[in-house]
């Protein structure tokens, strides 16, 4: 019945793979296609560096199923309770960013995706490469809504990653179908616990996505 859609571009409907869970179609569209879209708005090569910034939650571990046979070097920045995971979800370079700044390290990417921005303009410049880009997904409001007039630095440029509503279900169920992607869930909570699950949502120790059945 209707339970077996979600939503896709233009009221379309997207049914989801018998072989999902509810639970992991739930997980799937907003975090599985900011992922997406990074990933081919970043135009991607082999042997190019790429960082994501809170790669333990929901973008970060779609995005290096995606990403990881693109020949990319992938680096995830995240806590160090989350290190041991994505490292071995395909992360070639992880960092505890309580003890390290990735822009201080000396290295340079030439994408980066940052779900937390919590770094300066200048500071996302010194860790681009020339012609790098940095994706904001989330984080500090100021910073996101200036990004589009104040994020240029020569040929390295911070801009915001726009979240197109649905768009890419149908290559997201064939990645799922193909053994290339699942859904990361840290906990499921019902309905009458959402209240305790946006409570340990917000501590920020969830690993992949929180659900709320009903």
């Amino acid at each position: 019945g209707f339970a077996e859609y979600v939503s896709a571009p233009e009221n379309a409907l997207a049914m989801k793979s018998r072989e999902m869970s509810f639970e992991e179609a739930a997980a799937t569209p907003q975090a599985g296609l900011l992922a997406l879209q990074g990933f081919q708005k970043g135009q991607i090569e082999k042997g190019q560096k790429v960082l994501i910034n809170g790669a333990g939650g929901g973008v970060g571990t779609f995005f290096v199923q995606i990403a990881r046979d693109s020949g990319a070097e992938l680096t995830g920045v995240d806590k160090k309770n989350k290190l041991k995971m994505i490292k071995s979800m395909g992360y070639h370079q992880v960092i505890d960013y309580r003890k390290t700044d990735f822009t201080r390290t000396g290295e340079r990417y030439d994408l980066i995706i940052d779900n937390m921005s919590t770094r300066s303009f200048l500071a996302y410049k010194r860790a681009l490469r020339p012609g790098g880009r940095c994706l904001l997904v989330g984080g500090n409001l100021a910073l996101i809504l200036s990004s589009s007039v104040l994020g240029r630095f020569g040929n390295r440029k911070v801009g915001l990653l726009m979240y197109r509503t649905n768009e890419g279900l149908d290559e997201m169920t064939k990645l799922f179908e193909a053994g290339r992607l699942k859904p990361v869930i840290d906990s499921t909570y019902p309905l009458s616990e959402a209240p305790e699950a946006f409570r340990h949502y917000g501590k920020g120790e969830f690993k992949g996505k929180v659900v709320i059945t009903v």
